[in-house]
C-alpha cells in the first residue's frame, strides 16, 4: 500500500502553464500519475500537451474529479491558491513553492485546521510525494524510486530525500511512499503524521527518518517512536557541524541557543530505540541490514 496518495489520485496542478509547473506536470503524467488538469484564469480553455487548462480548482474539480492539487504558484499567491483548492473540495495539497512568508503559512495551516480538517497540506516548501510505481506529486525523480516496499521515507530535505531513495535502489530495496515535509517553520504535515501513516501501513515493515538541525519536530518524532511505533526506524540528522545562530538551507533550520542542535535530536532518536547513522550513506547500510533482518511474509 502507501500513504496519502495512490494510482488513483487524480491531480490538478495550479500553475501548469508555468515553465516549472509544465515540466513537472508533464514528468509526473509520463511517470504515471494521473495529472486531469491545471489552472489559470488567463489561459482557461487551452491545454498543455493534452491537460487541459480551467480558470478555477473549482472548475476542475467538477470537470475531472481531481482529488489532489500541487502547488507551482509564485509564493505570494500561495495563500490564496492553497485555499481556493481546500474551498474547491481537494483533500490533499502539495505546495512545492519556496519562499512563502511565514505569516502566509501560519494563517492558512490555521485556516485549513479549523475549516478544513479533511484536507491534508504538504509543504510549502517540500519537494512533494512519491508512492513508486503508483504516483509523484512534485518534483522527485521517479527514476530513482524502486517500487514494492517494504521502506517508507520521510524527510525535512528534499536533496537528502533523493539520496535516500537512491542509497535505497542502489541495495535493491523498494519504498512504499516517501514524503518529503520541507524544511519551513510551519509545515502543513509533520513527522508524526508521516510515521502515523508508516505505522498503520501493512505494507511499510521499517521507516527512514530524515532531519536536520532547528525546530524540536525531531525530538517529537523521538518521543512517538519510543511510545507508538512498533516497526524499526533508521535516522539521520543533517546540520552536525552547523554552527549556533546560523540558517542552514532551509528557513527552518536555524539552531537557537541549544534549542534544535543535531546532537540533541540524534540523542533523543537514539534513546527513543532508533539506529541513527553518521551520514546518507550509512543510514541506506543501516536499513539494509534492517530490511534484510525482517521475517519472511
Amino acid at each position: 500500500m502507501s500513504i496519502f496518495v495512490d494510482e488513483n489520485t487524480r491531480v490538478v496542478y495550479q500553475g501548469l502553464t508555468g515553465s516549472a509547473g509544465r515540466f513537472y506536470g508533464l514528468r509526473n503524467r509520463e511517470y504515471g500519475t494521473k495529472v486531469v488538469a491545471g489552472t489559470n484564469p488567463k489561459r482557461a480553455g487551452t491545454d498543455v500537451e493534452g491537460i487541459p487548462v480551467y480558470a478555477t480548482v473549482k472548475e476542475a474539480v467538477e470537470k475531472t474529479g481531481a482529488t489532489a492539487s500541487c502547488v507551482f504558484v509564485p509564493a505570494p499567491g500561495v495563500e490564496s491558491a492553497v485555499m481556493e483548492s481546500a474551498e474547491a473540495g481537494i483533500t490533499f495539497i502539495a505546495v512545492i513553492t519556496e519562499g512563502v512568508p511565514a505569516q502566509d503559512e501560519a494563517r492558512f495551516y490555521n485556516r485549513l485546521r479549523e475549516d478544513f480538517p479533511q484536507v491534508r497540506l504538504l509543504g510549502p516548501n517540500c519537494p512533494g510525494i512519491i508512492s513508486p510505481g503508483k504516483c509523484n506529486i512534485g518534483i522527485t525523480a521517479g527514476e530513482i524510486a524502486t517500487p514494492g516496499g517494504p521502506v517508507g521515507i520521510v524527510s525535512r530535505s528534499g536533496t537528502l530525500t533523493y539520496q535516500a531513495l537512491y542509497e535505497l535502489t542502489q541495495q535493491g530495496i523498494g519504498v512504499t511512499t516517501c514524503v518529503g515535509i520541507g524544511g519551513d517553520p510551519v509545515p502543513g504535515t509533520t513527522f508524526i503524521d508521516c510515521l502515523e501513516g508508516f505505522e498503520a501501513d501493512p505494507d511499510t515493515r521499517a521507516v527512514m527518518l530524515i532531519g536536520e538541525i532547528g525546530g524540536a519536530e525531531e525530538e517529537k518524532a523521538a518521543a512517538f517512536i519510543g511510545s507508538k511505533m512498533s516497526k524499526p526506524v533508521v535516522a539521520y540528522i543533517a546540520g552536525v557541524t552547523a554552527p549556533p545562530g546560523k540558517k542552514m538551507g532551509h528557513a527552518g533550520a536555524i539552531i537557537s541557543g541549544s534549542q534544535g542542535t543535531a546532537q540533541a535530536k540524534m540523542e533523543a532518536l537514539r534513546s527513543a530505540g532508533v539506529r541513527v547513522a553518521v551520514n546518507p550513506t550509512e543510514a541506506g547500510n543501516f536499513m539494509t541490514e534492517v530490511v534484510r533482518s525482517l521475517p519472511a511474509r
